[in-house]
């Protein structure tokens, strides 16, 4: 049975072997533990689970028999509340597993045939907006999203949580420079387009150019300066004047949706 103890960060170590802890986390929520457990980069351990998501899951085609090695255990909505952050929705489902492996940029941004966009996002540290962006780039086929190390989530349960899945479908690249990796997304061949509400041109008028990586500030601060400066273009969602600005998972869908359109 799972401990009675709270896990704020959702992250924990599992048991030692050797004299090395082995780095787990939790992932919760139905989506992103199905797609945690279809996803064979990822070394599942343990699964918490209710009798009503065990019926979910099998509905989906996944049953204890079919995934090799894991712990899987029964248990009530209120043990597995007790090991979660208070208030975690997580539908009757607690998955411990290994961390996914971290990307480099020019692994994930290879181009090829399908010249697939890139996300940028410069500062963006609510783990539900990073989910949420994460959810639409899965959407639109977005290649890879990529944020600074610093003032960035952990990838762990609230943001895959928020992702709904995307998570283990679209990669998260962290760079220790934004402006450094707009100039390495260049040289790979990427044409670089800033979000900015101050631009002068709006999107519907921007001559895409083929491969894209868009680049979105956060909420409010918006683009930083520099990181303004190296975009080869900037463009601006227009807006009612009813409303000053949108979420940045909601700006990233309306960029995406838009450039979808124009390829």
């Amino acid at each position: 049975m799972p401990r009675n103890r709270r896990i704020g960060s959702a992250k924990r170590s599992a048991p030692q072997k050797s004299s090395e802890a082995i780095q787990s986390e939790l992932i919760f929520g139905f989506h992103p533990v199905v797609a945690a457990l279809r996803n064979q980069a990822r070394k599942k351990q343990h699964l918490w689970l209710t009798r009503e998501a065990s019926k979910s899951l099998a509905k989906e085609g996944i049953t204890g028999t079919k995934i090799g090695g894991l712990d899987w255990r029964t248990v009530s909505n209120r043990e597995i509340d007790a090991m979660l952050t208070r208030g975690s929705v997580h539908q009757g489902l607690c998955l411990d597993c290994t961390p996914l492996s971290k990307p480099s940029l020019e692994e994930a941004c290879a181009l090829d045939d399908d010249r697939a966009p890139v996300l940028l996002l410069d500062q963006v540290s609510d783990p539900h907006n990073v989910g949420a962006v994460l959810r639409s780039a899965a959407a639109f086929g977005v290649r890879a999203v990529v944020l600074q190390e610093r003032h960035s989530p952990a990838a762990t349960g609230a943001l895959a949580k928020a992702a709904s899945g995307a998570l283990d479908i679209t990669p998260l690249v962290r760079v220790t420079n934004l402006a450094r990796a707009m100039h390495q997304l260049k040289n790979m061949g990427y044409w670089i387009t800033g979000l900015d509400a101050e631009a002068e041109a709006s999107i519907g008028e921007e001559s895409w150019r083929h491969p894209v990586a868009l680049v979105l500030g956060a909420e409010g601060s918006g683009l930083r300066r520099l990181t303004r400066e190296y975009c080869d273009s900037l463009i601006a969602i227009r807006l009612s004047n009813t409303m000053q600005s949108l979420n940045v998972s909601n700006a990233a869908a309306v960029a995406l949706y838009t450039l979808q359109q124009n390829k």
